[in-house]
C-alpha cells in the first residue's frame, strides 16, 4: 500500500482527486483504523481498550488533519500491522472472533480468524487498486500496472 504512494508530497497526498473526495492519506488511516485495528486488535484479539475507543471514537477514519504529518498516518499503519501480525501469529486459524461489533457489523458473521484474514486481504487489495488508479491521476505513476 505504502509503496503505491512513495514519492507523493504532502500536498498530493492530501488531494482529492475523486468526487467522492476522499485522499490518499485518509485511504492510509482508514486502512489503519477501520481495517488492521478494527478486524485485529477488536474482534480476533477482543482487546477492551480497542473496544472501549471504538465506541468513543468519531466515525472520521478516512480524514487526516491537515496538522498530522503524513508520516504520522504511515506510521500509525505500519504499527497497526505489526500488531495485527502479532495477533496472527499467536492465534490458531479456527479461533472463532473474540468479538462482534454492534450495529452495522453485528451481521457480519466470519466464523473464525482464517475468514477475517480473507477479507482483510479482499479489503486491502481493493483499496490498492484505488490508490494505484488514484496515483496515476496525480501524476501519471502506477504501482501495480507497468507503465513506460
Amino acid at each position: 500500500m505504502l509503496g503505491i504512494l512513495d514519492g507523493l508530497d504532502e500536498e498530493a497526498l492530501r488531494r482529492p482527486v475523486l468526487p467522492s473526495g476522499w485522499t490518499c492519506l485518509g485511504l492510509v488511516r482508514h486502512l489503519a483504523l477501520d481495517v488492521e485495528r478494527f478486524w485485529f486488535r477488536a474482534v480476533v484479539a477482543g482487546e477492551q481498550n480497542v473496544i472501549d475507543w471504538l465506541a468513543e471514537a468519531p466515525d472520521d477514519a478516512w480524514q487526516v488533519g491537515p496538522d498530522v504529518p503524513a508520516e504520522d498516518v504511515f506510521d500509525l499503519y505500519r504499527q497497526e500491522i505489526d500488531l495485527a501480525n502479532a495477533i496472527i501469529t499467536a492465534t490458531p486459524l479456527d479461533t472463532p472472533p473474540a468479538w462482534r461489533a454492534p450495529g452495522i457489523f453485528s451481521d457480519w458473521r466470519h466464523h473464525d480468524l482464517r475468514e477475517i484474514i480473507l477479507h482483510v486481504i479482499t479489503e486491502t487489495a481493493c483499496h490498492a487498486g484505488h490508490l494505484d488508479a488514484v496515483r496515476e491521476l496525480i501524476d501519471g505513476r502506477s504501482w501495480l500496472v507497468l507503465t513506460e
